[in-house]
């Protein structure tokens, strides 16, 4: 099917690809990629320096012995952390951690992995930063920062509480017995380049809360922010007379796998909704009941062919939506991208990695297994959220 796709997508328009890769639109993939690495790379930075194992730590110790206090921690300190950096970079730093913490704890890691990953892939709807769907979908569609927020802070609140709930109920015989354990110890050493990074990505946070505003596209502030931040790395170093061991950590970590597989799936959408087959999906959508057709749809078609190359598609499907209720349909997409992310593990790449790093530690956590958890918590979570939009 793939090789038959490409023999397509050759036949097509070179023009056509190339206009759509060099034109000076929100919806050029080049400018989300930007955007979208540039944010990451800010988080990959902080991590490297044991900033979010370094709050994982202290959250945790404040629960003792008593594992529904350590949950609710757990839950909120991802919670909080998603909003601010990316729920990928978040699952994979805090997954191991918990790996770890539990191994050492004597107690089942299982009920903290699944609230770790689902409170990760719910509050990443919080911010348009938060997942590389939300980036695109929005920014194709002109919807800045603050105006995302005004939409969004609330689905995202109740389909945060509601995530929290299910998992609470599902977990909570597991939840009853103390903890054996000790948490570890964590330093981190290199102070000022933590408040280095921390600042970088304050102001590049707030400065992507202005852009619309000032004039300035989100892709170029989390560009400049990155391109300050290897200065003021280089520098440190360079006084320290030191190797800049986080930069090529960050050169190392960087979603670079994310770029082609994005740009194959952009040129496909281009020869589907050539080809009439986004405009005939739109239309089977229709404009009644918007949130919910869109929203349910994404969530599925998320679990079938992954979250971002689904989002791709739906940008596309949207072009036929009645403009009355397109915004209706672009945000209940972004749900559906986010919340599909922890139905199955093919949901998003984090749930492919996610798999992996605990089949690493000796976890067994299967197919069925996930799908259990996942129905029971995301099926709930999405209704509540789009229903709130």
């Amino acid at each position: 099917m793939c090789t038959f796709a490409a023999r397509k997508i050759k036949a097509m328009n070179i023009q056509l690809i190339w206009d759509a890769l060099t034109s000076d639109t929100a919806i050029n993939p080049l400018k989300i990629l930007v955007l979208f690495i540039s944010m990451t790379v800010l988080s990959i930075y902080l991590d490297e320096l044991g900033f979010f194992r370094y709050l994982a730590n202290k959250t945790l110790k404040r629960a003792g012995k008593d594992q529904k206090k350590l949950f609710i921690y757990l839950y909120l300190i991802v919670s909080v952390l998603t909003v601010f950096t990316s729920n990928d970079v978040i699952i994979l730093s805090f997954t191991p951690f918990i790996c770890y913490f539990a191994k050492n704890a004597k107690i089942n890691a299982i009920p903290y992995l699944a609230a770790e990953f689902v409170a990760a892939n719910t509050w990443s709807m919080a911010l348009i930063i938060g997942n590389p769907t939300n980036i695109y979908l929005c920014t194709s569609y002109g919807i800045g920062f603050m105006e995302y927020i005004r939409t969004m802070w609330l689905p995202t609140l109740g389909a945060g509480l509601t995530a929290f709930v299910m998992l609470y109920l599902i977990s909570y015989k597991h939840l009853r017995q103390p903890i054996q354990g000790e948490a570890e110890e964590v330093v981190i050493k290199d102070k000022l380049s933590l408040w280095v990074g921390i600042v970088h990505l304050a102001i590049c946070t707030s400065m992507l809360a202005v852009s619309s505003y000032i004039g300035v596209e989100m892709w170029l502030v989390s560009a400049i922010a990155v391109g300050s931040l290897v200065v003021w790395c280089l520098v440190i170093d360079l006084c320290r007379h030191h190797v800049p061991d986080e930069l090529m950590a960050l050169g190392k970590r960087a979603p670079w796998k994310l770029v082609p597989f994005v740009l194959f799936m952009f040129v496909l959408t281009i020869f589907l909704n050539e080809k009439g087959v986004t405009a005939a999906i739109g239309e089977w959508l229709g404009s009644q009941y918007t949130a919910y057709r869109y929203g349910i749809s994404s969530f599925i078609a998320a679990n079938i062919v992954n979250n971002i190359p689904m989002s791709m598609l739906f940008c596309s499907i949207m072009q036929s939506c009645d403009p009355a209720v397109l915004s209706d349909a672009v945000y209940a997409t972004v749900i559906g991208s986010n919340i599909g992310a922890f139905l199955t593990p093919i949901g998003a790449l984090a749930g492919i990695m996610w798999s992996t790093i605990l089949k690493q530690h000796g976890l067994k956590f299967g197919y069925l297994q996930f799908l259990k958890i996942g129905a029971t918590v995301a099926v709930p979570t999405l209704l509540v959220a789009v229903s709130l939009i």
